[in-house]
């Protein structure tokens, strides 16, 4: 059954999202006042128009870093944007803390799938595929047991694909994307370092450095 949408509703929907006003009382009349749906709405609209400015050059941004844990884990994450505008928003900046937060978190090992180093792929593939061949698996469903295990280690591994932190119903992908949405600018996160006291550091850049990146 529909609601009539309310001027609460609407400003609800605009402080969760960042969308305009208008877009987020017509997301509402379209979904019958649930403001659920509409965030959804809003969020698939909002994807899309982020993908098509994934080609814009993204030449500006921020280097931040976050000390976690008493002073036992580090991070520097370079996140890149189009203008210094963009950059020194609060938004931007919020955003730039959370993914390093993120990054202290859960201990990516790569941005994304495409950083995933030739030798890592290949002892991970085949690790998996020794396992399902010496547990009697079908040689015919193998390579599937195999290509489901390797999503997994996407999952786990790629910072992109990581359930974000600070909202696990999220991936970072998708959290970095509703950021493009809402700042109007191609965004990108170009590399990172975590150290920990006593551990191993993780150092991890995108295969193709932002222009104007060092």
């Amino acid at each position: 059954m529909s609601k009539a949408v309310t001027v609460a509703m609407v400003r609800e929907l605009r402080e969760r999202t960042g969308a305009g006003m208008m877009d987020c009382k017509n997301a509402l009349v379209e979904t019958g006042g649930d403001v659920e749906a509409a965030l959804d709405a809003l969020r698939k609209k909002g994807l899309a128009s982020a993908a098509k400015k994934a080609g814009r050059a993204t030449t500006d941004g921020l280097v931040v870093s976050y000390i976690h844990a008493g002073g036992k884990i580090g991070v520097l994450l370079e996140i890149n944007c189009e203008t210094d505008f963009v950059a020194r928003t609060d938004d931007f900046q919020q955003l730039a803390h959370d993914l390093s937060l993120h990054v202290a978190a859960s201990q990516p090992r790569f941005i994304g799938r495409d950083e995933v180093t030739a030798d890592v792929l290949e002892r991970e593939k085949r690790i998996h595929r020794e396992q399902a061949i010496e547990s009697g698996k079908p040689e015919h469903i193998v390579e599937r047991i195999v290509e489901g295990r390797m999503s997994k280690f996407f999952g786990e591994n790629c910072l992109l694909e990581q359930p974000f932190v600070k909202d696990t119903d999220r991936k970072v992908e998708d959290v970095l994307k509703e950021a493009i949405a809402k700042l109007g600018e191609n965004m990108r996160i170009c590399r990172f370092a975590r150290f920990q006291l006593g551990g191993d550091s993780t150092v991890a850049a995108a295969v193709s450095p932002a222009e104007g990146s060092s």
